[in-house]
């Protein structure tokens, strides 16, 4: 009886081993970052990778809090039996890192490092962030560039939209955050808008500007007003006459989608054009 009973433990240890040695494999697919190794004794619990997403940072503000572009998220869980390290170890060996690149550190605490690698016209945002006492932790890492525009604005689209419900909506303007400069990527819609305009001489336009609710009221306010009047600008510089064209901004009152995502913010982020007739 007492062999049978010392006979099961065994195999209930042998099980218990092999489950914990299964749950310490990486997840299907993933794989370390090429900027930064692990630390030693973790495996990847959990694994994303965005072409292209945002990441808003908690301990920075102002334009450097956000970063936009391909985006990596890696988290991290201590093997069973592995080393014991603190948070603290976890912060300094991911700083020590990122020095050792030249990177500029934005921020770091006991538990918490963000740093910005720059190479020449590239820039790296970089996110490491401990937890439960050193046993788990994530990195984000943050390849910035544009979004690439994958669905194009077409004027006889635009037409139609308004033709059939009195306004059209546009995505392929973009800004920087925060600012109301339009950027050069945001021509080829330019271009349509301007086409539209054209073979539809007696078409008279709103532009009016859409944000998030991230920020202020009264700067997404503001913010909404500067670039509808920038794009009506841009408009009138290819040709429009200024008297088919009228600007406003409503800022986040008028979304399209819920405001509690990344996906849906970049939907609100809009300029439409609704007809005054």
């Amino acid at each position: 009886m007492i062999r049978h009973s010392i006979i099961a433990t065994c195999l209930l240890i042998l099980c218990l081993t092999a489950a914990s040695a299964q749950e310490a494999k990486d997840v299907e697919g993933a794989k370390d970052h090429p900027l930064f190794s692990r630390m030693p004794g973790f495996y990847i619990s959990n694994a994303e990778v965005k072409n292209f997403d945002s990441f808003q940072s908690p301990y920075l503000s102002g334009d450097t809090a956000r970063w936009e572009g391909k985006l990596t998220k890696l988290e991290y869980t201590s093997t069973t039996g592995g080393k014991s390290v603190s948070m603290l170890q976890i912060e300094r060996n991911y700083e020590n890192a990122i020095k050792k690149i030249d990177g500029k550190i934005l921020y770091h605490d006991m538990r918490v490092v963000e740093a910005k690698l720059q190479k020449g016209a590239a820039a790296t945002y970089v996110h490491a962030e401990a937890f439960n006492d050193g046993r788990e932790y994530e990195l984000i890492v943050v390849e910035k560039k544009a979004m690439e525009q994958e669905v194009a604005a077409d004027a006889d689209a635009l037409h139609q939209s308004i033709a059939t419900s009195g306004k059209a909506t546009v995505y392929g303007i973009y800004f920087d955050s925060g600012k109301s400069l339009i950027k050069p990527e945001s021509d080829p819609t330019l271009e349509e808008i301007t086409k539209l305009l054209n073979k539809n001489p007696d078409l008279q336009l709103y532009i009016v500007g859409h944000t998030d609710n991230e920020g202020t009221l009264e700067s997404n306010l503001t913010l909404s007003v500067d670039r509808a009047n920038a794009v009506m600008k841009a408009l009138v510089r290819r040709g429009i006459a200024p008297s088919r064209l009228k600007s406003a901004g409503v800022g986040p009152y008028s979304p399209v989608a819920s405001n509690n995502t990344e996906e849906g913010r970049a939907k609100n982020r809009r300029v439409e054009l609704v007809s005054q007739k």
